[in-house]
């Protein structure tokens, strides 16, 4: 007789947080491609996207490697959900001119644009993976408690500096930055 949480009675680990390891992966390269590559220094907002990239990545690197089931994308969703919910903060800032920020890897968009692409990519891949397995009312439990990990991350964020009074030295900025305005 079986145990009832033997190996074999465990849902397996699905396509999409195998795919979701990959992202994260590559996410957290490009993000540390942007500061000891190029240069460029992480504003709050951007450290916080890169550290729930590095999160996702953790989890579901140890969560594989340790045998995770399917339930390891529910766990890394909320992380997913908070960068997500932070890069449409920091995107929306640069929409409304309030923040310029520095291009991105290959120079295809900025940092935080290239950032919201991979949270939405994140997120979509563990919520596939999530709701082949877990019951939606977990699944909204995990987007909801993600969406208050960035608002808290987003409110508690350093007010930004003023304006500068002058025009900066180097046109494109290093960090994202208030725009000058003559």
């Amino acid at each position: 007789m079986t145990a009832p949480n033997s190996e074999s009675n465990r849902p397996a680990v699905g396509p999409w947080t195998w795919a979701a390891l990959v992202v994260a992966l590559l996410g957290t390269a490009g993000s540390l491609g942007l500061s000891l590559g190029l240069g460029l220094k992480a504003c709050p907002l951007c450290f916080y996207q890169r550290a729930f990239a590095m999160s996702v990545l953790a989890v579901l690197g140890v969560g594989l490697l340790a045998g995770g089931t399917a339930r390891l994308a529910l766990l890394a969703l909320p992380l997913a959900t908070a960068g997500l919910g932070v890069a449409v903060f920091h995107v929306s800032l640069e929409v409304r001119d309030i923040l310029e920020c520095p291009r991105g890897l290959l120079g295809v968009g900025t940092a935080p644009q290239q950032s919201l692409v991979l949270f939405g990519l994140l997120f979509a891949l563990l919520a596939l993976d999530v709701l082949r397995t877990a019951r939606e009312g977990v699944a909204v439990a995990a987007i909801v408690l993600g969406a208050l990990l960035a608002v808290g991350c987003c409110i508690s964020n350093p007010p930004l500096p003023d304006a500068p009074q002058k025009a900066y030295a180097s046109p494109e900025p290093d960090v994202c930055r208030r725009p000058y305005r003559p």
